[in-house]
């Protein structure tokens, strides 16, 4: 009699006890878990800095008095939302200028959803960069640690946290796209030595951090280069150096404070009529180092007519061509250095050196 072939069921009955137990634990595995077991080491990475870092991301919200227009009654509306991230335990919170510029009530959500009112310490407009301070306990205000921006090199991963179209607590991932941008700040000074990234940053990002690999701060986020006002793949942080240079002053001041050489400046449009590219001096004060270095300002010379003083063309080892790049330069030293100055008097290079005086209040 010809034997009948085995039912798939039978089949399954005579296969090894072991090779059974290990199919129904494999079957079992939660999708979760299953997942991980696949997850790169890259991928690993990027989930631990999230979880690592977002405790440290807050919700910016800025609220403004308005009058109605009708009943001219005064109201709190909503002016916009940022992003912020912890500096140090004791409550204060970096963020971008922007975010709070006009604020007249401004409130920081922590991850754990609590809300605080926040009361503005400094703000830099031309860096744009602005420090709050919350009263909140400290172990709701965990702080990250600080890379080294200097380090950086294109190509570099970075992680972006951010509260995107009022959407928190969002992760963007890229590399650095590039290093030594420059972009505009709101009051039209020139930031220098961005960091450009591809992670997508987009309207609510602002002021957010940009972390790497090790879970270092390494920038904040602060404006996207895009014709539609979504990202585009470009985006800038402010370098964590030039932060970590601010932030003690306006903690300390209020506002950014650099050095003063003791001249007010004329305009520019008197050098380029001579074919200078600098800063030309208007006045010298009485007193200041710039008059003890032997610098002159605009005089008139026996027939009346006004002569241009010395135009400034560099400091330190800086080049001056406007007026921009002068206030850029001091920002580097504090008062009581010594400085070189470059500068043009009647068509010849000169140079000087003067000890910075205090700012001028």
């Amino acid at each position: 009699m010809q034997k009948q072939p085995a039912t798939a069921s039978q089949r399954l009955f005579e296969l090894p006890l072991s090779w059974l137990l290990m199919t129904i634990l494999v079957v079992s595995l939660s999708p979760s878990v299953f997942a991980a077991s696949f997850s790169t080491d890259d991928e690993k990475n990027t989930i631990q800095v999230f979880q690592h870092a977002s405790p440290s991301v807050v919700y910016v919200t800025n609220q403004a008095m308005v009058r109605d227009r009708y009943s001219y009654d005064v109201r709190t509306v909503p002016r916009g939302t940022g992003t912020g991230v912890i500096w140090s335990n004791d409550g204060y919170i970096i963020t971008n200028y922007h975010v709070i510029d006009g604020a007249s009530q401004i409130t920081i959500t922590l991850q754990d959803q609590s809300s605080w009112p926040a009361k503005v310490v400094g703000i830099a407009p031309s860096k744009d960069l602005a420090v709050l301070q919350i009263k909140a306990p400290v172990n709701k205000l965990p702080a990250l640690p600080l890379g080294n921006s200097n380090q950086l090199i294109v190509g570099h991963k970075v992680l972006a946290i951010g509260n995107p179209f009022g959407l928190d607590t969002t992760l963007t991932v890229g590399v650095v796209s590039a290093l030594e941008r420059e972009i505009q700040s709101s009051n039209q000074r020139t930031i220098r030595n961005v960091i450009q990234t591809d992670a997508a940053i987009n309207p609510g990002n602002s002021g957010g951090p940009l972390i790497n690999s090790r879970g270092e701060l390494i920038g904040i986020n602060t404006a996207i280069y895009s014709p539609s006002g979504a990202s585009v793949g470009i985006g800038f942080a402010i370098p964590i150096n030039t932060v970590k240079h601010i932030v003690p002053n306006l903690i300390a001041n209020g506002r950014l404070q650099r050095p003063s050489l003791g001249v007010e400046i004329g305009p520019s449009h008197w050098a380029q009529r001579y074919g200078l590219k600098g800063v030309p001096i208007l006045k010298v004060g009485r007193g200041t180092p710039a008059e003890k270095a032997g610098l002159q300002g605009v005089r008139r010379n026996q027939w009346g007519s006004v002569v241009l003083g010395d135009v400034i063309i560099g400091l330190g080892a800086e080049v001056v061509e406007n007026y921009d790049d002068l206030l850029s330069a001091l920002e580097k030293y504090k008062p009581g250095q010594q400085v070189k100055v470059d500068f043009v008097r009647d068509g010849k290079v000169r140079q000087t050196r003067l000890a910075l005086a205090p700012p001028s209040r």
